[in-house]
């Protein structure tokens, strides 16, 4: 037998599994039970509009926050970290290493609740604004790897030049190193954006208002209501609306930088 004829037969043979995996799983599951617990359309019409113009409205709103503010406390620490002075590198390599090993939920509980009680201190929003800090302080201990990974990606060559042109280092930073850096890291950068999406979901631990909710605590809220999980489904699904047209934005950076290597 031929090696592609082999190849064949083992390709086929898989797709043959994978259908009967498949349609054993459709046979075995009990619909009934299925559609009752998680496919309520009666309790899916209730939870409209809400879902999307408060649940929904919210997360992107938090989303957005935690993302701008941890881009400029990202540049900021990268920055730091490749600066010449060593009291910088250390502080920001202790911070990044600190908010990256920590779990997201313990930095946001910590915010929403140990540092009031320890300073006194209540940010303006209550513990859902503090609960959002922690996420910034948490996404930009990432997203300052990501750049300081997208400035050192940037050849020599275009700082030498820049120099040989009489630019002063800071400026040949903000506009030649920079934009460049910038141009490399957009995917990745998107990346930690979607990221951040679904890292709103452990905001709950902070407790909000009604009109304060995101989608996960709108689901939770809403299964306590109901006894029953189709609005975790609902949630997922305007999650996925969300995440899904960002991941394929991700895609098409990766294979647009690709074609231009």
């Amino acid at each position: 037998m031929k090696p592609s004829t082999r190849r064949r037969l083992f390709r086929g043979s898989l797709y043959v599994i994978l259908l009967l995996v498949v349609v054993s799983l459709l046979f075995i599951a009990d619909w009934k039970e299925i559609r009752y617990n998680f496919l309520d359309v009666d309790i899916a019409k209730q939870l409209f509009p809400q879902i999307i113009i408060v649940a929904a409205k919210n997360t992107v709103i938090y989303t957005a926050v935690a993302f701008v503010g941890g881009l400029f406390l990202g540049l900021l620490l990268a920055l730091m970290k490749l600066a010449p002075i060593g009291p910088y590198r250390w502080i920001a390599t202790a911070y990044i290493e600190l908010f990256r090993g920590l779990p997201a939920l313990l930095v946001i509980f910590g915010m929403a609740f140990a540092v009031p009680l320890a300073f006194g201190w209540n940010p303006p929003g209550g513990s859902a604004s503090a609960g959002l800090i922690g996420l910034i302080l948490v996404s930009g201990a990432y997203i300052a790897e990501t750049i300081r990974a997208g400035i050192q990606a940037v050849p020599a060559g275009q700082r030498e030049a820049a120099s040989s042109l009489g630019m002063a280092p800071g400026w040949t930073m903000v506009s030649v190193v920079l934009p460049q850096a910038f141009r490399i890291i957009t995917p990745p950068l998107t990346n930690e954006l979607v990221i951040i999406i679904k890292d709103t979901s452990l905001l709950f631990i902070a407790g909000m208002a009604l009109a304060d909710r995101e989608l996960t605590t709108f689901a939770r809220d809403a299964l306590s209501q109901y006894g029953n999980s189709t609005p975790l489904i609902m949630a997922g699904l305007m999650y996925l609306v969300i995440t899904l047209p960002l991941t394929q934005l991700v895609a098409k950076l990766e294979r647009h930088q690709n074609r231009g290597r």
